[in-house]
């Protein structure tokens, strides 16, 4: 009977441990940059240069290769006016086109394998993937992280 018991609590650890590994990392904007890190003190304005700071800002390298889950704002690269396939994903609305970029640390270059739908771009999304720290470089901004997506959802607050 202990035998039984001992097997059944093994293998609940065990199926647990893998359930788990599966679920991706819930991660902020302020998990992605280090601590010691003071970011420019760059005031939203909707008027004067689009020049981006922080182009150097230094990223987490343990959040290399991990499954996640980050909340944000879509800017389109490559799609239509339904759906895309690349994007940057940035923690505020406007940001790498009405305002500009924020720090590089703050952006991330989203790739899909196919075409996911985007509704709303005033509208938060939670986007799954696995980040990578290695960053991008683009038109409207330079980039510290880079993920390839799994799933775009509606942001649930």
């Amino acid at each position: 009977m202990i035998k039984i018991i001992n097997a059944i609590c093994f293998i609940s650890v065990f199926f647990s441990q893998i359930i788990s590994a599966q679920e991706p990392l819930e991660l902020f904007w302020e998990d992605m940059v280090p601590p010691d890190y003071q970011a420019p003190n760059t005031p939203l304005s909707h008027e004067g240069s689009m020049l981006q700071m922080g182009l150097d800002a230094p990223i987490v390298k343990r959040l290399n290769g991990k499954l996640v889950k980050i909340p944000g704002f879509v800017v389109p690269i490559e799609g239509d006016n339904q759906t895309t396939t690349e994007f940057l994903l940035v923690p505020y609305f406007g940001a790498c086109i009405h305002v500009p970029p924020p720090p590089a640390n703050q952006i991330v270059y989203v790739k899909f394998s196919e075409a996911v739908p985007i509704e709303n771009l005033y509208d938060a999304v939670w986007v799954t993937g696995t980040l990578s720290t290695d960053g991008w470089e683009g038109d409207l901004a330079t980039v510290g992280y880079s993920l390839v997506g799994i799933s775009v959802s509606p942001y649930d607050g």
